[in-house]
């Protein structure tokens, strides 16, 4: 089963367990005359929103690639992962809201036997329920079960704060109603904000992990004839939908067919092993004792020196134009890169008389 089939597979699963609860809480409200719990059983069937939310949203993810859309739908998962954020955030502040005013206007709990057993279940339900699908969104990497998960929790949370603050109002005569509820409809508000900022970040284009980058430069670094590997970018278009672009260095003695033959076995390596859509660009690392080597030791290791550069690479030289070119990564430190650029470019002039230097700021764009 695909990964789209289980996330959806996971969120009927949630629809069902809401409907059957919503069920049992009518039955049992209707057979004891109880409003509320009818009310409660009613509640039961709008929390099956996240559920069809995330269904609709994966479904129209799987749409084919069009002309305006050419990477795909994969992004509307995102969206989902939002509203359901959202709906969350939106829970959060009116839980917050009514415990506020419970702690100025405190109310005595009512409980019957049949009440008691209704909450019981419910919140096992719910604990069980909100557990499975978090978990399953942490596995399929689902922005929009984990929130639809975690809105599942909540809900448990917030019952077993009800009836633990009933329980010490009848006991011991002090009403914690109010407290609790704040407290936890703060956590939940906090818990809705962090969700809504994983799928934002995604859309707005989050940087990938130290680990996977090293990963990728590691596996591309190990075919013949790359000897490095820069400007490794990813963009994604949704959790299955990767595009991506690097630079490697390859001796200059090799023929455009190497080179051609080289790049195609990445390409299709990085589509095999992680669906990246990977496009390879070219740096020719200069050999043998000519003057564009020489330069390139000259001005490679001045560079590689500077207290305020992480990495150089790029070296390009043209005897006829007398130009030369290479790419720098500045350290997080330097912020005014035409400042920077215009120090190194005289740092490098008298080592390379009579040629125009050309200094290429890179950016790390990995965590």
């Amino acid at each position: 089963m695909d990964r789209s089939s289980q996330i959806i597979r996971t969120s009927w699963i949630g629809i069902i367990a809401n409907v059957l609860l919503a069920g049992f809480k009518a039955a049992v409200g209707i057979l004891a005359s109880s409003v509320a719990i009818v009310m409660d059983a009613v509640n039961n069937l709008s929390d099956a929103l996240s559920s069809v939310i995330t269904i609709v949203g994966t479904k129209l993810s799987q749409r084919p690639p069009d002309r305006k859309h050419p990477f795909g739908f994969g992004r509307i998962e995102y969206f989902s992962a939002i509203i359901i954020a959202v709906i969350v955030l939106s829970a959060g502040v009116t839980s917050l809201i009514e415990s506020v005013k419970k702690i100025f206007d405190p109310t005595a709990p009512s409980y019957t036997t049949t009440t008691l057993v209704v909450i019981v279940v419910a919140i096992v339900a719910k604990l069980i329920l909100g557990q499975y699908v978090k978990r399953k969104g942490e596995q399929l990497r689902s922005d929009a079960l984990i929130a639809s998960g975690s809105d599942a929790l909540f809900d448990a949370v917030i019952t077993l704060a009800t009836l633990v603050s009933a329980g010490i109002m009848l006991l011991w005569g002090v009403s914690l109603d109010g407290i609790l509820g704040a407290l936890i409809s703060i956590v939940i508000i906090k818990a809705g904000i962090e969700m809504l900022a994983s799928p934002v970040n995604e859309l707005l284009g989050t940087s990938i992990t130290a680990d996977f980058a090293k990963q990728i430069q590691k596996e591309v670094a190990g075919f013949e004839g790359v000897h490095g590997v820069f400007d490794l970018i990813l963009h994604n278009y949704g959790p299955d939908v990767k595009i991506g672009s690097l630079h490697i260095n390859v001796y200059d003695t090799m023929s455009a067919h190497e080179i051609h033959g080289l790049t195609r076995r990445i390409t299709m390596h990085m589509v095999e092993h992680h669906n990246i859509v990977m496009t390879v660009g070219v740096y020719a690392i200069a050999t043998g004792d000519n003057r564009c080597a020489q330069l390139q030791s000259k001005v490679m290791q001045t560079l590689a020196a500077h207290k305020d550069i992480v990495q150089v690479h790029g070296f390009y030289y043209s005897e006829k134009e007398k130009f030369l070119s290479v790419d720098v990564v500045p350290d997080v430190a330097v912020h005014d890169d035409a400042a920077f650029v215009s120090q190194l470019i005289g740092e490098i002039h008298p080592l390379v008389p009579g040629i125009q230097v050309n200094i290429v700021v890179d950016h790390n764009y990995s965590e």
